[in-house]
């Protein structure tokens, strides 16, 4: 279990990110137009996970149009947003942020939180996703995890883009 802050009060995920050098998991996650995303379908892509608990908050919202900012800059690489957020909330948020370099899937039926070990165990947010990062090669090895420690502070996109160098 991972102990991280909302705005100063300690809450908990389900267990610890995947450590680099390991292979991610599979996925099922669900786009704006109700299509199932797997692994599969990024084969051959360096990916970026940003890991979030809702697109409707303001530090979520920053994180994913900062990564679309950074995605067009980089060869091979999918930037793949994940909230248990409604996938026509998803859409909603990306069609009028202009959003278009990144995917933004969500979680809402499926386990990729449990999975992955992000999901909110406790607090008003429990059963929510925290905010956490994994970017991966394109082999599907974990290059780089960071468990933001405060829910409502953002990743640190430096390391994660530097990762994927």
């Amino acid at each position: 279990m991972a102990t991280i802050t909302l705005k100063g009060n300690e809450i908990h995920t389900l267990g610890n990110l995947p450590s680099v050098g390991t292979t991610i998991k599979e996925f099922a996650l669900v786009d704006s137009n109700l299509n199932v995303k797997t692994l599969p379908d990024f084969e051959g892509k360096k990916k970026v996970f940003n890991i979030f608990p809702s697109i409707d908050t303001g530090v979520c919202a920053a994180s994913a149009r900062k990564f679309n900012e950074e995605a067009s800059s980089l060869d091979n690489t999918v930037v793949i947003n994940v909230s248990k957020d409604l996938p026509f909330a998803l859409g909603r948020f990306c069609a009028a942020e202009g959003l278009n370099n990144v995917e933004t899937l969500s979680d809402f039926r499926g386990s990729f939180g449990d999975d992955y070990e992000v999901t909110i165990t406790d607090s008003p947010m429990k059963g929510l996703l925290s905010r956490a990062v994994i970017v991966t090669d394109e082999n599907d090895k974990v290059v780089y995890a960071e468990q933001v420690p405060e829910i409502a502070q953002e990743p640190d996109y430096t390391a994660a883009i530097a990762a994927l160098k």
